[in-house]
């Protein structure tokens, strides 16, 4: 297993829509655990490939004692619910803010040996669940925020010595 580079905002891969997994197997189960190595050392509860320049969708979750990964994944709501919390990103250091999302998900998909899974989150799963999927699709979590929060959040993106660097 190995800890992979973050790709931070900005990286044109993280603006791209990944590609669904047609090849599953041992590969595929390497990419998830280097993946799952590199969400552990940075601190997170959820990491898309994209964000470590993986254009293939797939995401790991570690959160409500429940790990895993999930392969070409869909969610659809339960209900009518939402919940408005605080997110972050591990490719946007130092910004969070308020997103609003369902409270309750079902996420199907396949593991990386191209079995059928189902999972149903609510909480934080659920907002980890939409967070990583809206990676494959190419959309970051500041896009889901009202608009004057995302203009500080942009401000803050600007200010950031990451993004200077660039």
């Amino acid at each position: 297993m190995a800890v992979r580079e973050v790709k931070m905002f900005g990286d044109p891969v993280l603006s791209t829509a990944a590609s669904p997994v047609k090849d599953f197997g041992k590969s595929l189960q390497r990419l998830v655990d280097d993946m799952l190595d590199t969400m552990d050392e940075a601190g997170g509860v959820g990491l898309a490939a994209n964000q470590i320049g993986f254009a293939l969708r797939v995401f790991v979750f570690d959160c409500h004692n429940l790990r895993g990964h999930v392969i070409n994944p869909v969610w659809h709501a339960r209900g009518e619910q939402l919940q408005t919390g605080i997110e972050g990103c591990l490719s946007v250091p130092g910004v969070r803010g308020p997103v609003t999302r369902h409270n309750d998900v079902v996420c199907t998909g396949w593991d990386a040996l191209g079995r059928p899974l189902a999972i149903r989150g609510s909480g934080l799963l659920a907002r980890c669940i939409q967070h990583e999927v809206d990676h494959l699709d190419g959309i970051m979590f500041m896009r889901r925020m009202e608009s004057d929060v995302r203009k500080e959040a942009m401000a803050k993106i600007r200010a950031a010595d990451w993004w200077k660097e660039k």
